[in-house]
């Protein structure tokens, strides 16, 4: 157990370090986590200059994050937003349609809230909740279904002919691991409101979940709109990756030498091909 004298003798980490191994007191858990809100950091700093160049150069770019339920996608986001200006940035989690949205075209209500010029826009789920969600839950007819697989590639290609730039990450975990975080939800009282009826269903209708999702990147996967999967079982190997991933993407800042790398990891961002090793299947 460290005293206070301790810390206050530790100037440094490595010094506190070098403190916890005299004392055989595992802090390992604990530099990692540092390792992680400094890496982070960093990479948000990133995020903002983005942010500013993407406002600049007045683009339109739409961040989609899809996956199972518990997967991480809204504590990813919450880490890709949360340093950036409000102003010219968006999150948008639309709840279930309307009655009146539910007798227009599918897509209306998703392309009012695609991005202006300069600014970013997340989609905490998408139009994509009729590929997985909806068929899987009996909330759209079969009919509904075909039509959408027919229109999406279509639709996102338009979207590409007028210069908005799209990224749909999907993000993977494993049916033990979902299990884990769906139970942990159910147990602490902050989390309660993340569990749903629908989350309930996940586990046990996993494989139909399996089925539509691996149609969907067979009829959705294109060169102009691609799937880009990202290995989530660690959270936060997952939130850092895919903000690398973002920051790839983009030549924003070739006159200034960036303090962290923002190449993300192969082995955790992958574009999806039809051979690719999933940890969801």
């Amino acid at each position: 157990m460290f005293t206070a004298q301790d810390f206050l003798q530790a100037k440094k980490r490595k010094d506190l370090v070098a403190i916890a191994e005299e004392k055989e007191i595992d802090i390992s858990k604990t530099l990692r986590n540092v390792c992680y809100e400094e890496e982070l950091k960093l990479l948000q700093v990133e995020l903002v200059n983005l942010q500013q160049w993407v406002t600049k150069n007045k683009l339109r770019v739409a961040i989609i994050f899809e996956g199972r339920d518990a997967a991480g996608k809204g504590g990813s986001i919450k880490r890709f937003t949360e340093h950036l200006n409000p102003r010219s940035m968006r999150v948008v989690a639309l709840s279930k349609p309307t009655e009146v949205e539910s007798g227009q075209w599918y897509f209306r209500r998703y392309i009012k809230e695609l991005p202006n010029p300069g600014e970013i826009v997340f989609f905490d789920r998408s139009w994509y909740n009729r590929a997985v969600v909806e068929p899987v839950m009996g909330f759209c007819t079969k009919k509904d279904y075909e039509q959408f697989m027919v229109q999406v590639p279509g639709f996102e290609h338009m979207l590409y002919e007028d210069g908005i730039l799209l990224i749909k990450f999907w993000f993977s975990i494993s049916k033990k691991e979902q299990k884990k975080r769906i139970e942990s939800r159910l147990r602490n009282p902050l989390k309660k409101w993340k569990f749903s009826p629908v989350d309930k269903k996940g586990q046990a209708l996993w494989d139909k979940y399996t089925y539509y999702k691996e149609h969907m990147f067979s009829k959705t996967h294109t060169t102009f709109s691609p799937w880009i999967i990202v290995k989530a079982n660690d959270k936060k190997t997952a939130r850092l990756e895919s903000i690398r991933y973002v920051l790839s993407k983009f030549d924003f800042s070739r006159k200034t030498k960036h303090k962290t790398t923002i190449l993300p990891d192969p082995n955790i961002v992958l574009r999806y091909y039809r051979h690719i090793q999933q940890i969801d299947i």
